[in-house]
């Protein structure tokens, strides 16, 4: 019997290899620019066409390479960064292993153009597929340039998984901030099929952190710096306020490299104790400085996930760090020990001559033991004030709004039932006014006892399936802005805002694209008020992106869900009982009345028999 173990060739070995290391046009971004980095480039420039799929090119001018290094650098396990294993726990270099570019060159067709300032001509060199195509010399200027096109060309499976330009292209945004956010003194600019998306100049880390996300951050950056024997931690945290709802502004660089780590996240958030709202998330870059040798990097082929020697000593110092920086900058509330701050509020600063002694108003008629039907007003004004009807209290006569029977009207929901009988008294049909209670709650009578509807859940249901007819017709309605909002977004969201302007249009929004990350409104759907068209537009991209990475639904639903959501009455709303009649009707004319957007119920019904049972009757 012969022998059936054999080894893979480099070609068949390399694709296996790119399944890991090349996930998506974003992964070989990300290679690339960290290339540029160890190569020493002070300027580095992107290019990117069809969200990747077409063509990357990453221009730097950092050392180059020889013709040796230029043939070599595409082979397995070829890497200038370690020479030994001990190599391992001293890296302080972005790649190391030498995966990246053969994986790339398995997949795709490459050209790579290089040369070192040493050298009177470069070398120019092409493979398709792990093959060498070309190699011949060329002038070229100093550094490197590297085109990737076509990825996935010879692996049809791995393309067809690829998602659309548009989300692709977040995807590559999102790996280029990574790296820009790391090295602020370097300049970055990404340009997208002819568009220049990111102009970063070198500078500091907070100016770098203004111009990725925009000059709205600010004013929202409070700084950290901590230096212990363990590690050296700098950066910025977020004021709590701009907190948001999704996890995607939250970076920690570990030596440079940017990492994911749960664990340290929850020490940031642990910080921010009693200052968040609920399932809000705070927004942070934060930069570990430890010795390499501390740490383990190689634990996965991305290089994200780390390995400490003392993870629960650096647990400690972040959180602390953070919540004394949170405090020093008066985000959190502090004691001054040496002010009487509960009686200066009390002491007027007016002359005494300016004070006046305060009255008291009080009737003189006023008997306790009358009935107080004879209560009588007197002249000071303190007759007893007259019920509000409707709008949160018990109305005054509210006996009298129980006795008059109206008849619902066709087409409306009888919330009494329908009465048996031959001869039944068609009055007896009516729906008695509904109660709020707490301003969450509205109570309302039925044949068999009453419900109980979560007003917000309710509300919630009936604006989702009124935006999903919307977007399924097209044809949502629209209230003109008097003054159009010039929104400026982070390079991220306005991809986002790109994707799904048609879909965002079709709810009712009035929105086109004005220059580089900028969109104007100037309208929104007719069913909200009260807030303004940067702060929706903002939400809603949040909330979208929320239910993205939770739930696994169509886009359109998602938008849907996120604007529904956002423009639901809010726990504590008043609503008068024309309201609370007006908004049962609705969520008994929707598909899915019994069932809020989050699947927990919406209505909860008590019979008379339950009530009975509680009374021990």
């Amino acid at each position: 019997m012969s022998d059936i173990i054999q080894l893979l060739p480099d070609a068949v070995a390399n694709q296996i290899a790119a399944g890991e290391v090349v996930q998506r046009p974003a992964s070989a971004v990300k290679e690339l620019m960290e290339n540029a980095i160890d190569a020493g480039a002070d300027k580095i420039k992107l290019i990117v066409r069809d969200g990747g799929k077409s063509l990357i090119q990453v221009i730097d001018n950092g050392c180059g390479m020889s013709v040796t290094d230029a043939r070599r650098c595409f082979e397995r396990h070829a890497t200038s960064k370690i020479r030994r294993a001990e190599d391992l726990f001293a890296i302080r270099s972005m790649g190391f292993r030498g995966e990246a570019l053969a994986s790339i060159a398995a997949i795709a067709h490459v050209e790579l153009k290089t040369r070192r300032t040493e050298d009177e001509l470069g070398t120019l060199l092409e493979i398709a597929g792990s093959t060498v195509v070309k190699q011949e010399p060329a002038a070229l200027p100093t550094g490197t340039s590297i085109c990737v096109k076509n990825l996935f060309y010879n692996i049809p499976a791995r393309r067809n998984f690829l998602k659309s330009n548009a989300v692709e292209m977040r995807h590559i945004v999102d790996e280029f901030q990574r790296v820009a956010l790391a090295y602020p003194q370097l300049f970055f600019s990404l340009h997208s099929d002819g568009n220049e998306l990111f102009h970063l100049p070198e500078g500091t880390l907070k100016q770098r952190i203004v111009h990725v996300f925009g000059n709205s951050y600010n004013q929202r950056l409070v700084p950290v710096a901590e230096d212990t024997t363990i590690i050296r931690l700098d950066g910025f945290i977020g004021k709590p306020e701009y907190a948001k709802k999704t996890r995607g502004e939250q970076f920690f660089f570990v030596n440079n490299r940017f990492v994911r780590d749960a664990y340290l996240n929850h020490a940031v958030v642990k910080a921010y104790e009693g200052l968040l709202p609920p399932e809000s998330f705070p927004f942070y870059v934060l930069f570990i400085d430890i010795d390499p040798a501390k740490i383990d990097i190689n634990v996965h082929p991305t290089k994200t996930e780390i390995k400490y020697e003392d993870e629960r000593a650096i647990y400690a110092i972040i959180q602390s760090a953070v919540k004394r920086s949170l405090g020093r900058y008066n985000i959190t509330p502090t004691l001054d020990f040496n002010q009487e701050t509960g009686f200066s509020r009390l002491i007027s600063q007016k002359p005494l001559d300016e004070i006046v002694p305060p009255s008291i108003a009080f009737n003189p008629d006023f008997n306790p033991f009358e009935p107080a039907s004879d209560h009588k007003s007197g002249a000071s004004g303190t007759a007893r004030p007259a019920a509000s009807g409707g709008h949160g209290s018990i109305p005054q006569n509210w006996e009298t709004l129980y006795r008059i029977a109206q008849q619902p009207e066709k087409g409306q929901l009888n919330l009494e039932g329908d009465v048996s009988g031959p001869g039944a008294d068609q009055t007896e049909r009516v729906s008695k006014p509904p109660f709020q209670l707490h301003g969450r709650y509205i109570l309302s009578q039925i044949h068999s006892g009453f419900i109980l509807i979560d007003q917000q859940a309710a509300h919630e249901r009936i604006l989702f399936e009124q935006f999903s007819q919307h977007l399924e017709n097209r044809q949502g309605a629209s209230q003109q802005s008097l003054f159009p909002q010039t929104v400026t977004l982070n390079g991220a969201d306005f991809q986002l805002i790109s994707e799904l302007l048609p879909d965002i249009q079709a709810l009712g929004f009035q929105i086109r694209e004005f220059g580089k990350n900028t969109v104007v409104v100037e309208g929104v759907p007719a069913d909200i008020t009260g807030i303004s068209e940067r702060q929706l537009l903002e939400q809603l991209l949040e909330d979208y992106k929320n239910n993205q990475a939770e739930l696994k639904l169509p886009k359109r639903e998602k938008l849907a869900r996120s604007l529904a959501r956002h423009a639901a009455i809010r726990p504590g709303t008043v609503l008068s009982i024309n309201e609370m009649a007006e908004l049962i009707d609705q969520l008994f004319a929707c598909e899915t009345p019994g069932v809020s957007l989050s699947g927990r119920p919406i209505i909860l019904t008590f019979t008379l028999q339950e009530l009975a049972e509680r009374f021990e009757r």
